[in-house]
């Protein structure tokens, strides 16, 4: 070493000991510079492989508008970025809540006195035109509001009708803007004026119709829109539907929420209540109440076109008020303990005292003084009323509990439950399992049916909790944590398989299995993704190795974007074009059709990276018939991995008839197979790689599959390798594809739904042979099954089987 610095030139040893010690510095810094960007490079490439599967085509974009977005929250769907790859940082798309700018709708100062009818009405050459609004979930309010429509236009074109009242116009409030009838009468000819008749149900569920009032009070209380912008109409009148049975009084809230209509509504209107609120139990009377307001509705109209208006005196009434009787409307508006049925405080004695003795006063007594007053006000304004708080989904007291509860749901919390399938029982006691089985080898006794939200969005014909469950269009309750929801149904569900094992039949071995839940099926009923912690639920399950199986109606693009992946995502496809969608599945959300083709792009993005399941549930009458090319052109757009076709089934219930589905709708399983035929010969005709795969006769369920994906040597393979797909998602195995990254290098970029696929689908369970497991035993009850042969016969060839009666 010496020699070698005694070589250097002189200057380069001046130089060295000069800076030395800068120079080792900067080395060991570039050293740990270089070290942190390996780790942290290695750190990134291995997220990316075991925690986000990858697509290796390239996604299309799809738009999420802000008004999709849950209230009042910043939302981080990563699945929104089209760019993304599983070897590259992921760059996340945010979008906020958009505001509105405040709308300022101008109106004439309503006076404290009403005028009898509207005051540029002239009955010689004006027309009136009614207005009939309703609002419905099982059926029953709709169907009313039918039958008035009906009977109304008889009347208003008959002779003793006065020609000026025109054909009713029908209004459902579930589609209907807010602010196109309830901040300003509707556009109409100059001399056509409107008149509003309103039905509504009273529920003891949430529902959009709380959500109609609550916007009704804050029209009201808005200082930017005048107190009555309704005042320009004729008159209105309100008739409520509610059940005694369920609400025993009108205090505990029989017809409540008709009575809230009516006090709103009087008060945009400027009490222009032109017949006094009806109310009809639908368990006894409601037709005879429903007449009685109907024949008082039209004598209203007949003498507001004829020029005598709504009456004088009391508001509404149409007789003269008498000398010691209060305007009950205005004291409404202006005292708010009256309103709230507070008793009022007893008013001090007046005093009378001469002005000399004033000075006295103020100098003798401070305390007594009277509160300044503002004479430049003419009346005093109502403090506007506080933001409801949020409230529980489903109260223990309230009737929708003790509903569900006696339908077997086991209510966790506030807004969750699970519920025993009736596949589980016949799963405990070998006679077999539902379609889940025969298609994926999910086994019926290991499955746990659940839901963390009973709300949903839509009111589907077909449903089987008609009025039971709650509806809305953003999630506005109290929310249970993710583990109570864990706990509870997890808990619940084997408690209920405990009450199981005294059940004749029940098979030992299968009963010890079904004491560890294996599977989800999170749908039972409402909708699953509008619970706002539901990817933290799913990594819960995730993390006890609980397969998850979700079904959401697409009526949530911004959550299905967000969702983290599940074992299998299903989408349910109940109508293949907008018209038909709006009949069957009556959606909440006005701009339902958009949201639900938002749902199939985002679909078609995520195909691989999770299971994607088309759910077409065949309503004869509603989405069967020549709807085969509209189905095609939804899964041409959306490509899932599977198509699940399936006839509806019945629910037998009253409810299930109102909303217009009765056993007549419910298709035999040969029709769902023609369809299901006619489907893949479409499909196969537009160059599209699908195939039947499996059926379950019994559940009345074929499986179309995509046969470049899920076949292997030419036979299908359905089924789920759950164990694989569980150290998948944990990193503890990672995939086999191979894909070439933008620098050239080739290698592992993350798994796919390929890469947990599981056996050969079984002979049973393929196309033409029925789907039933044999070594279960086939169970058919009385009068249902196949004929019954002897044994003789079966000795003698027929080849017959015998048919075990169920008991």
């Amino acid at each position: 070493m010496a020699l070698l610095l005694g070589q250097l030139p002189t200057e380069l040893l001046l130089i060295w000991h000069t800076h030395r010690i800068p120079i080792l510095l900067s080395a060991v810094s570039l050293a740990a510079v270089l070290r942190l960007t390996v780790y942290l490079r290695s750190r990134r490439e291995r997220i990316s492989i075991t925690l986000v599967p990858s697509s290796p085509i390239e996604k299309i974009a799809v738009e999420l508008k802000p008004e999709w977005l849950p209230e009042n929250t910043t939302f981080v769907p990563s699945a929104l970025n089209t760019d993304n790859h599983a070897d590259s940082p992921v760059a996340v798309a945010r979008i906020t809540k958009a505001k509105r700018a405040p709308k300022t709708v101008k109106g004439k100062k309503v006076q404290s006195k009403r005028p009898t009818t509207a005051p540029d009405f002239d009955h010689t050459t004006d027309k009136i035109q009614p207005l009939i609004f309703f609002q419905s979930l099982s059926g029953t309010t709709e169907r009313y509001a039918s039958l008035f429509a009906k009977t109304f236009t008889a009347w208003s074109s008959s002779d003793i009708s006065p020609g000026s009242i025109l054909e009713p116009q029908t209004h459902d409030l579930s589609y209907i803007e807010y602010d196109d009838y309830f901040i300003n009468p509707p556009k109409a000819e100059p001399n056509v004026k409107h008149f509003y008749l309103i039905l509504v149900p009273t529920y003891n569920i949430d529902t959009v119709l709380d959500t109609f009032l609550e916007n009704l009070r804050e029209t009201h209380n808005d200082f930017r829109i005048d107190t009555a912008p309704l005042s320009a109409l004729l008159g209105y009148s309100v008739f409520g539907f509610g059940d005694k049975e369920g609400w025993p009084s009108e205090e505990e809230g029989f017809c409540s929420q008709a009575r809230d209509m009516d006090k709103w509504i009087a008060r945009l209107t400027g009490r222009k209540r032109a017949y006094p609120l009806g109310m009809g139990d639908v368990k006894d009377d409601a037709e005879a109440r429903f007449e009685e307001w109907r024949l008082g509705v039209q004598e209203a109209l007949v003498e507001i076109a004829e020029g005598r208006g709504l009456g004088e005196g009391v508001p509404g009434s149409g007789d003269p008020a008498e000398s010691d009787e209060e305007d009950i409307d205005v004291a409404e508006d202006s005292d708010p303990e009256l309103a709230t049925g507070k008793p009022r405080k007893a008013k001090s004695s007046a005093r009378v005292d001469d002005v000399e003795e004033l000075g006295s006063m103020v100098e003798t007594s401070t305390t007594d003084m009277p509160d300044p007053i503002d004479f430049t006000t003419y009346k005093a304004k109502p403090a506007l009323a506080p933001a409801p708080a949020p409230k529980e989904m489903v109260p223990v007291t309230s009737p929708t509990y003790a509903a569900l509860t006696k339908q077997g749901y086991s209510i966790i919390g506030s807004h969750s439950g699970v519920k025993i399938c009736r596949w589980t029982k016949s799963a405990l006691r070998g006679r077999g399992s539902c379609y889940k089985y025969s298609f994926y080898g999910i086994h019926s006794h290991l499955c746990m049916e659940a839901t963390p939200s009973l709300s949903c969005s839509n009111k589907c014909v077909f449903c089987w909790r008609h009025g039971t469950n709650p509806v809305g269009t953003t999630w506005r309750w109290i929310t249970d944590a993710p583990d109570v929801i864990f706990d509870g149904i997890t808990e619940a569900h084997y408690k209920k398989i405990k009450m199981l094992k005294g059940v004749p039949g029940v098979r030992a071995e299968r009963f010890a299995e079904a004491m560890r839940i294996r599977h989800c099926a999170l749908s039972l009923v409402g909708e699953p993704i509008f619970y706002p912690h539901i990817n933290e639920l799913l990594e819960m399950m995730h993390k006890n190795r609980i397969s998850t199986f979700l079904v959401c109606n697409a009526q949530h693009p911004a959550q299905l974007a967000a969702l983290v992946p599940v074992t299998q995502l299903y989408v349910s496809i109940d109508a293949s074009n907008k018209e038909s969608l709006r009949k069957i599945d009556r959606p909440l959300h006005r701009d339902f059709w958009e949201r639900f083709c938002a749902c199939l792009d985002i679909l078609r993005n995520r195909r691989y990276e999770q299971r994607t399941v088309f759910r077409l549930t065949l309503v004869k009458g509603f989405n069967m018939a020549e709807e085969v090319k509209g189905y095609a052109d939804l899964v041409e757009r959306a490509l899932p991995g599977f198509v699940e076709v399936k006839g509806v089934t019945y629910c037998g219930t009253s409810a299930a008839g109102t909303a217009g589905l009765t056993m007549q709708n419910v298709p035999f399983y040969e029709e769902v197979a023609e369809f299901v035929t006619a489907l893949e010969k479409e499909l196969s005709a537009r160059g599209l790689t699908y195939g039947i795969g499996a059926e379950h006769a019994h559940s009345c369920c074929i499986l179309l599959a995509d046969s470049t994906r899920f076949q292997r040597d030419g036979k299908w393979a359905t089924r789920i390798d759950f164990e694989r797909f569980f150290d998948l998602y944990e990193g503890k195995a990672q995939g086999t594809r191979m894909e070439v990254r933008d620098d050239g290098v080739a290698g592992v970029v993350g798994w796919r739904p390929e890469d947990y696929v599981g056996e050969e689908t079984p002979e049973w369970a393929l196309w033409g042979n029925g789907g039933f497991d044999p070594r279960d035993q086939r169970v058919w009850r009385k009068g249902k099954g196949p004929k019954v042969t002897s044994d003789k016969e079966s000795e003698g060839g027929l080849g017959a089987k015998k048919a075990v009666l169920e008991i």
